[in-house]
């Protein structure tokens, strides 16, 4: 089996790398690679790095660009992507994924991929490379134990949800993508999910025992988004 992780930058590098985490991290997919036959493709984002760079174009200049500020970030998903490939080694013998159109086969057992092009998040290139590799479920791992029916920080009648459909989602998340943006999952590639009627796992990245859970087929802490 191919899993398919959209791992959220803000995990990798709040600020800058999270070297617990990461050490963390890299054990756990490293223990479950031993006990299965199993292969992981691994999708980064930016986190930190990628809104600080963000923020400076846009306190300079006034009238920023928005696809200029998706190449700033996309830069900073690269650098992450470039760490984690090095942290795992002879696992991951490709290089780091930049267009997921444009991949072939992996030789490793681990692939890391990073951002492609502006117009929408690293949840994007997540959803095509499932679709390329014929994976039905992508785990988001964010900073997002699970998706509220609104904004938490905002509204106290926000309740967690373990699971909710594609349609229902959407009305969450609405339709556009703005560089930067702290979303569940991207709204572009919530269409392209539910058009390709995938599922998509939303957990907490820095918990490591239930993505252990997850990897395994276990019953975890999250929300599952899917089809109707």
């Amino acid at each position: 089996m191919t899993h398919v992780l959209s791992l959220g930058g803000s995990i990798v590098a709040p600020e800058h790398p999270d070297t617990d985490f990461l050490t963390r991290f890299c054990s756990t997919i490293r223990d479950h690679l031993r006990s299965s036959e199993d292969r992981i493709v691994l999708v980064v984002g930016g986190g930190g790095p990628a809104r600080m760079y963000q923020q400076a174009y846009r306190t300079i200049e006034a009238a920023w660009d928005r696809d200029e500020a998706d190449w700033i970030g996309i830069a900073a998903t690269r650098l992450n992507a470039q760490l984690l490939k090095a942290l795992f080694g002879e696992d991951c013998r490709d290089e780091v994924v930049t267009d997921p159109t444009a991949v072939g086969r992996m030789t490793g057992r681990v692939l890391i991929a990073a951002g492609w092009k502006p117009g929408f998040s690293t949840d994007y290139d997540a959803v095509l490379l499932a679709e390329h590799f014929g994976a039905a479920t992508v785990v988001n791992l964010s900073n997002v134990a699970q998706v509220y029916t609104a904004d938490p920080k905002t509204s106290q009648d926000a309740r967690p949800l373990e699971r909710v459909s594609w349609s229902e989602f959407r009305k969450l998340v609405g339709d556009d993508w703005t560089p930067g943006s702290n979303l569940p999952f991207d709204p572009v590639a919530t269409r392209k999910a539910a058009e390709l009627r995938l599922a998509v796992i939303a957990a907490g990245g820095r918990n490591i025992d239930n993505l252990a859970r997850i990897l395994r087929g276990q019953s975890f802490f999250g929300t599952k988004i899917g089809p109707e």
